[in-house]
């Protein structure tokens, strides 16, 4: 794509595509994901996508200046579907808790876009929603600005590398994912207690909890750690 991008309110192109829809950004960020989600990251052209939209691919520069517009719209929507619903219940830890378990099942859900975007900074209305949002549990709380400004960066981080690496996992083609799996069992389950006694001593507690991801419970260690940070005289309303 190139630099062509047309402001929203001097969009004129109204007429339907081939596949009878009226263009628009949201439904270009809409059959992207679905493209990336069917055919994994090489979809992402401006070629495949103007046939999908049955378009013309240089229609799409009046909507995106280039792919890594598109991608960062992409990262932005994925962002916003995590937040679809979430409501504020004013418990700190629940808020942030909630907040970072539906943006790693948002990401799980569309994998593939995942591991394009999960390390991406949109400057986007959605991205800039759950900044505004996650910086308001913790000011609210009584966090002081610079420590709720180490914890935000901390909690996003984390949230984001865990829904990136578990993402990853789920892109991975079936084949190698199931030889993934069967690694815990193949070589973990078989290692000697004379040489690996750790490993010997704890596999059947391993071989279940690798399964699934860390993330719930690094999720909770933080939100623990987090909670020792309250300056003296704030309550929690863990101990209350």
């Amino acid at each position: 794509m190139s630099e062509r991008v047309v402001p929203e309110g001097s969009r004129q192109r109204r007429r339907p595509t081939k596949q009878g829809a009226v263009l628009s950004e949201q439904l270009i960020v809409d059959t992207a994901l679905r493209l990336v989600a069917q055919h994994g990251t090489e979809a992402l052209s401006v070629r495949r996508l103007g046939a999908a939209l049955g378009a013309d691919p240089s229609a799409l520069y009046r909507y995106f200046r280039n792919t890594d517009a598109l991608l960062l719209a992409l990262a932005d929507e994925l962002i916003g579907r995590a937040q679809e619903g979430w409501t504020e219940t004013g418990d700190w830890r629940e808020d942030l808790r909630s907040m970072g378990l539906r943006i790693h099942a948002c990401y799980l859900l569309h994998p593939q876009a995942a591991v394009l975007a999960a390390y991406r900074t949109t400057g986007r209305p959605h991205e800039t929603q759950a900044v505004e949002r996650i910086l308001g549990i913790l000011r609210t709380a009584g966090f002081p600005d610079p420590l709720a400004v180490r914890i935000y960066h901390a909690f996003v981080d984390q949230a984001l590398a865990f829904a990136a690496q578990d993402a990853a996992a789920l892109a991975l083609p079936k084949a190698a994912r199931e030889a993934d799996e069967t690694v815990w069992h193949e070589v973990y389950g078989r290692l000697s207690p004379d040489t690996h006694p750790h490993i010997a001593a704890t596999f059947p507690l391993l071989a279940v909890d690798m399964v699934d991801s860390g993330y719930p419970f690094a999720l909770e260690l933080m939100l623990g750690s987090v909670a020792g940070l309250l300056p003296p005289g704030v309550s929690d309303p863990l101990r209350a």
